[in-house]
């Protein structure tokens, strides 16, 4: 039954406008009661030899184009205050520091925490422009007042990074939003 429709539909000259019926185009063989068999035609109506091979059309490319995933991060929508997730965006106007720090590209503020050899555990700060020695300085005041004792910071000027011992992520990532990065 359902053979006999599709055959209807390949064999109304009417139907062909539509790109699918350029797909569906074959001829059934069926050899046994429950075995189909398709081969592709070549053979267009009116057509005595046409050749064989791909059809290239532009029409259905945007759907296509749906499935690709975009190249660029999107910019974020703006916010009054954080968003349910914890996100905050940046202030629109930058602080006046003597130091930057820069947004991921997925506009997260950059601070990671790492677990190396078993169990040193320390705190990275990254994307750090102008005076990484005053943020330095910023960090380690931040978090004496957090622990009370001085904390350990290794200063990289090629990475413009600093690993600080232990794991403050949440700490500097809040002073880091609070003073507007």
């Amino acid at each position: 039954m359902c053979c006999i429709i599709l055959w209807i539909f390949l064999s109304l000259p009417e139907l062909c406008a539509f790109p699918l019926y350029l797909v569906l185009r074959c001829a059934f063989q069926l050899p046994g009661p429950s075995v189909i068999r398709l081969q592709p035609m070549c053979v267009a109506v009116g057509e005595q030899n046409p050749p064989c091979g791909t059809l290239e059309t532009t029409k259905e490319y945007m759907f296509v184009e749906r499935l690709i995933p975009p190249t660029r991060v999107p910019v974020p929508p703006r916010h009054d205050g954080p968003a349910p997730s914890g996100w905050a965006p940046p202030s629109d106007v930058p602080p006046s520091l003597p130091y930057m720090v820069r947004r991921s590209r997925m506009h997260n503020i950059p601070v990671y925490t790492d677990i190396s050899h078993g169990n040193r555990r320390t705190t990275v700060l990254r994307r750090v422009e102008g005076d990484i020695w005053a943020l330095d300085g910023a960090v380690k005041e931040l978090l004496k007042r957090l622990t009370g004792t001085d904390r350990t910071t290794q200063v990289n000027e090629v990475t413009m990074s600093i690993r600080i011992k232990g794991h403050y992520d949440k700490e500097i990532k809040e002073w880091l939003m609070q003073k507007g990065f």
